[in-house]
């Protein structure tokens, strides 16, 4: 049960998680709307973000306003975690991904090697993150949230292991939106269950 203390955090952290892939993807298929040359195959995500105009405005500060709301749902994590120090350990992964979002906004690709360290690392931190929030729910015997949670890890992994292999497009908007895409799904069940613990 969560301490009262904790349920009015617990629950904007949780509206926060839900609320995280809407303003997200909202930036980034309006920065897309405005750039038409932007193709799937032929660019990265990060391209937009050094469109002159209002392209690149909305792609990177929807980048840090993601980043910062996602900081708050790792904040819940924590506390939801509590006594679970391997959940814990998860969420400050996490929240390393979620501060290389906000890096990924600020230090466009004008800022190399920056930009393209700060976009290794959220790739690279989210499924890591993932796969010990799978070992923290084996820890608190939550079968389900074991299977869940594992499979969207790999879903947030696998699209960069077929791109390293198999090399099947060009440049990297491909696999940078499928990972952010299983991310996202996870941040709404992960935020609607906080709220609905707080409740319980």
């Amino acid at each position: 049960m969560t301490p009262p203390k904790y349920r009015t955090l617990l629950k904007i952290a949780g509206l926060y998680g839900i609320l995280i892939p809407v303003i997200a993807f909202s930036f980034i298929f309006s920065a897309i709307a405005l750039y038409p040359p932007f193709n799937w195959a032929n660019n990265a995500l990060s391209d937009l973000g050094v469109v002159s105009g209002l392209t690149s405005g909305l792609f990177n500060v929807g980048l840090v306003i993601t980043g910062v709301w996602a900081i708050v749902f790792s904040v819940g994590l924590l506390i939801q975690f509590k006594g679970n120090r391997v959940g814990q350990a998860s969420a400050v992964v996490f929240g390393l991904a979620c501060l290389a979002i906000i890096s990924i906004g600020v230090f466009n690709e004008s800022f190399a090697p920056t930009h393209y360290l700060v976009s290794v690392a959220f790739f690279v931190f989210l499924p890591i993150s993932l796969f010990i929030m799978t070992a923290a729910f084996v820890v608190a015997h939550k079968t389900k949230m074991v299977v869940f949670t594992v499979a969207i890890a790999f879903a947030a992994a696998l699209p960069w292991i077929l791109y390293l292999t198999l090399n099947y497009a060009p440049n990297v908007a491909i696999p940078e939106f499928a990972s952010a895409l299983a991310g996202s799904v996870w941040a709404v069940v992960l935020g609607y269950r906080m709220i609905k613990e707080t409740a319980s």
